[in-house]
């Protein structure tokens, strides 16, 4: 199962906060940055001034010679922060694997979703225009790199004077075919210096650059360029980072040797899922979702993760949503460099028993047995039994 990856970049952030302050400027082309008396620059513009030429770091001067008409409105930096994190606050909402990478921009992992990309790209859209007052434009792929591409590719088949609010679908599979036309200036890593470069041997695509002999482009540059091979092919398996206060609970290790053996490989995600288990229950935390990571022996890193109907935070309950999501991945005899298990929309909230769950109250007992056994004799004094063997049947034993 391919990766699901939604970009999301707030459409001229700057230019929609001043525009919610001033709704006079709605339409007319103007500039948010400094004074073109100094050495003010253009930090956003409109997408009306846009038609003339007014492009973001240009001199507020030279903007305003292209466009004499330019309205120019200070900052509001207090403001943009506030209302990014109003808009980042509906993305955690929808995902917890959520990576802010500016004050406008993030990338969203929405892999195992019930509904499709594109349905959850339009409704979020929506919800930020209409709770927010927000224009945003989208990019859905399998992965980061085509993610961020496809939402700039969608603005800019938008002719507008208005925001565009654009939302760009590249199918699993076919990111190569999507990149390959494109400028090759367009491709992460590719600077202005190393565009002219590659330029200036007849390689002006990025479909030119994907079947360029490998031997020629790694003389030049290295590993990194490899690194542009792949990714020019649409390659690009970065994870979706997320980073600022705990928004999860994870453990991971990484094989001295490559591991082939079923029952080795479940019994370090047992191992991985007492440990998330312990640092939900020493925090005070349970999760609703539990994700895998999983690398192969090429550096191939694969995630999933699935919601649970109640949130846990007992080891057997990880383990055995773990378990199912390795079973999706991995194939019998496949040699496995790394494993990762997490732990994430998490909450302080009790798990919910009723009166007549006496299964998880009494492994919510045993468990408590357990972590009382090793605080007195070490980790290792108690394990879970069945659990450790990789046996599916009769599961409660291995809680």
């Amino acid at each position: 199962m391919s990766r699901t990856i939604l970009h999301l970049d707030l459409d001229a952030f700057f230019c929609a906060v001043a525009e919610k302050a001033d709704r006079a400027l709605k339409g007319k082309p103007f500039a948010v940055g400094g004074s073109p008396e100094g050495r003010g620059v253009v930090a956003s513009c409109s997408y009306a001034a846009r038609r003339y030429g007014v492009r973001s770091a240009m001199p507020m001067a030279q903007a305003l010679r292209l466009c004499p008409q330019l309205i120019i409105v200070g900052s509001r930096h207090g403001e943009y922060g506030e209302w990014s994190e109003r808009v980042m606050e509906r993305l955690d909402a929808l995902t917890p694997l959520v990576e802010q990478v500016s004050i406008d921009e993030a990338f969203l992992d929405i892999t195992g979703a019930a509904e499709l990309g594109e349905v959850i790209a339009r409704r979020l859209q929506a919800r930020i225009r209409t709770e927010l007052g927000l224009p945003c434009s989208l990019g859905v792929a399998a992965n980061k790199l085509v993610a961020k591409v496809a939402s700039d590719f969608g603005k800019q088949l938008t002719e507008t004077n208005d925001y565009p609010n654009a939302i760009h679908v590249v199918p699993p599979g076919s990111e190569a075919a999507f990149l390959a036309p494109l400028p090759v200036r367009r491709l992460r890593g590719v600077g202005p210096k190393t565009s002219a470069a590659l330029e200036s041997i007849g390689i002006l695509t990025i479909g030119d650059l994907a079947s360029a002999p490998a031997n020629l482009i790694e003389r030049e540059y290295g590993l990194n360029g490899r690194g542009m091979v792949r990714r020019a092919q649409g390659i690009d398996e970065s994870q979706v980072v997320t980073g600022g206060e705990a928004k999860s609970v994870s453990s991971e290790t990484t094989f001295s040797q490559d591991v082939a053996d079923r029952d080795a490989l479940w019994a370090t995600l047992l191992s991985l899922s007492e440990r998330v288990g312990r640092d939900l229950r020493r925090s005070g935390l349970t999760a609703k979702t539990i994700a895998l990571k999983y690398r192969k022996p090429d550096f191939t890193t694969l995630t999933r993760q699935m919601t649970l109907q109640e949130a846990t935070d007992l080891d057997g309950a990880i383990f055995r949503a773990a378990r199912t999501l390795f079973q999706q991945v991995w194939k019998a005899g496949e040699a496995v460099r790394l494993l990762g298990v997490g732990a994430s929309k998490l909450s302080e909230e009790a798990p919910q028993l009723t009166l007549w769950d006496q299964s998880s109250g009494r492994r919510s007992r045993l468990q408590e047995t357990v972590d009382s056994l090793r605080d007195r004799f070490g980790s290792s004094a108690a394990t879970w039994g069945r659990g450790m063997k990789g046996k599916e049947k009769n599961d409660e034993e291995s809680t």
